[in-house]
């Protein structure tokens, strides 16, 4: 489960952002997950509230945006938004597609206090 390792690389970069901003408390996480980012939500969402248990960010709460697959079709020049993890442009069956969004993981908002 590389999710272990993602949620500890991730919670490294909340910690390195708190001590930044004189911060002592992480109280939320939003992330964005692509369709084809290769990332489990569930298994994520587990492996953070294991891992969150010591330091700054043991209250905080993670939030898991879905990211669609976005696609541009070099055939038929559409761009699509696709929820299924496949590369077939929709409106003319063409595999001559690029992906836009969908592959990656985010982090796009940490909300921290200060006491």
């Amino acid at each position: 489960m590389h999710e272990y390792s993602i949620v500890t690389a991730l919670l490294e970069q909340c910690e390195q952002h708190a001590e930044a901003n004189n911060a002592n408390k992480i109280t939320k996480v939003v992330i964005k997950v692509g369709v084809l980012s290769g990332v489990e939500p569930a298994l994520l969402q587990t492996a953070f509230d294991t891992f969150k248990l010591e330091g700054p960010a043991h209250e905080a709460q993670l939030t898991i945006k879905h990211q669609p697959l976005v696609i541009e079709c070099a055939q038929c020049g559409s761009i699509n938004q696709l929820e299924e993890r496949s590369i077939v442009c929709p409106n003319c069956n063409s595999f001559n597609t690029k992906i836009l969004e969908g592959e990656e993981m985010l982090l796009m908002q940490l909300e921290l206090e200060t006491d």
